[in-house]
């Protein structure tokens, strides 16, 4: 998928109309895949299916990404792009998607909950996607502070990620009898005999995939020209208008599961495995592209080094998802942490040149939950259950009592 920066910044490469058959094509992708996922858990862990769905969804992401990191290293100018679209992506699926996972969970399932503001409470198993999301911010502070990004730190993020998947590798499947619970289509795939099963699953997720592939292009330059005819600066439609597009089937699949109560914690883990995906794999393909687009253009590899602007971006958004993974601590996502989230995300968004009282407003509010574990005494249960996890051999974990 071969696009150009310019070519999607501007009127000329993409039309409207285009959207009136990319747009049902996204959707259906994004089903196919969900309904594979799915399926898939009832053979592998319902995490290491969620991990190959992001993988999926994030096509479009990696596209774009590559495509700036890419024109970046042949000119240095517009390195700030690559940062400016990594951390939109990241910042626009955490800030924004979580927040409204919770509010379709808490709407759908007014019906049937017993309470007016109803928590998301996760399960054990997904304790190895809140974890996994920390030593890439870890490692990630050391980036920040050295100034400058390499392909060494590529392969570091990339080994944090393949451990990540051994980990989830782990995790047993869903038992059979939780089939049940899935869609008529997940339940036709697994159903299928013998070989055909696999094939099956297999075949959703890459009928949704190839979808999703020949689609993204189409919808991104339609979509992206519409907003150059309004006048959408460059920057922001780099850092906003094309992650919240290429992250369209993300939010169509977690919004899907979101409805329904039960399926409440998967939704919330999509985003969560897809914000993996994005400070690990994401992260790293810009040193790559960017050193290699430097050698092809003028014949030396150069690392990615950051401005104060880009530290900035960096340093807010390391902020925000160190905020979201203290606040699933507990295993536990509420309407307090969806509004928090929300709020200071919306706040930056709104008002760019806020970033600075943003980033003290999320450090401010990691001190006050570390704080108040500390003082309440409570041990944490993500932690705890990641342990379980990591020390249970594969097929001997309990099984939550539902789905």
């Amino acid at each position: 998928m071969k696009l150009k920066l310019l070519a999607l910044l501007s009127t000329a490469g993409g039309s409207a109309l285009s959207a009136l058959w990319t747009f049902p094509s996204i959707l259906a992708s994004a089903f196919l895949v969900a309904w594979g996922a799915e399926a898939a858990q009832f053979l592998i862990s319902q995490g290491l299916a969620l991990a190959i769905l992001a993988w999926l969804q994030t096509l479009p992401e990696f596209a774009v990404e590559a495509v700036i990191a890419w024109d970046a290293g042949r000119d240095p100018t517009r390195a700030h792009l690559a940062i400016a679209n990594l951390t939109g992506a990241i910042r626009l699926l955490l800030g924004l998607g979580w927040p409204m996972v919770y509010v379709v969970f808490a709407t759908a399932g007014r019906k049937t909950a017993t309470e007016r503001l109803p928590t998301i409470r996760l399960e054990r198993e997904h304790a190895v996607e809140v974890v996994g999301l920390l030593p890439p911010l870890l490692y990630f502070i050391v980036i920040l502070l050295r100034g400058s990004f390499s392909w060494v730190d590529a392969g570091v993020l990339l080994a944090l990620y393949v451990a990540y998947l051994w980990t989830l590798f782990r995790v047993a499947p869903r038992g059979a009898d939780h089939l049940g619970d899935a869609p008529l289509v997940s339940r036709w795939a697994y159903r299928q005999p013998g070989w055909r099963q696999k094939a099956a699953i297999g075949g959703l997720f890459a009928a949704g995939g190839g979808l999703l592939y020949a689609t993204a292009h189409p919808f991104l330059e339609s979509m992206l020209a519409v907003a150059g005819v309004f006048g959408v600066s460059q920057f922001v439609l780099v850092q906003w208008v094309a992650p919240f597009l290429s992250e369209f089937p993300e939010k169509v699949s977690a919004f899907y599961w979101a409805r329904r109560v039960s399926h409440a914690p998967m939704a919330l883990m999509n985003m969560v495995s897809s914000n993996i995906n994005q400070w690990t794999v994401l992260a790293a393909m810009i040193p790559l592209v960017y050193g290699y687009s430097s050698l092809r253009h003028h014949g030396v590899w150069l690392d990615f080094r950051f401005d104060d602007a880009q530290r900035l971006e960096l340093l807010l958004t390391l902020l925000q998802s160190g905020l979201a993974v203290i606040l699933l601590a507990n295993m536990e996502f509420d309407w307090l942490d969806a509004t928090i989230i929300f709020v200071l995300w919306l706040a930056q968004f709104l008002r760019p040149t806020l970033r600075d009282e943003v980033a003290v407003a999320y450090g401010i509010w990691i001190v006050i939950l570390l704080i108040g574990f500390v003082v309440r005494g409570h041990a944490l249960l993500a932690p705890k259950y990641f342990w379980e996890t990591v020390r249970t051999p594969r097929g001997k974990h309990d099984r939550p009592a539902s789905l």
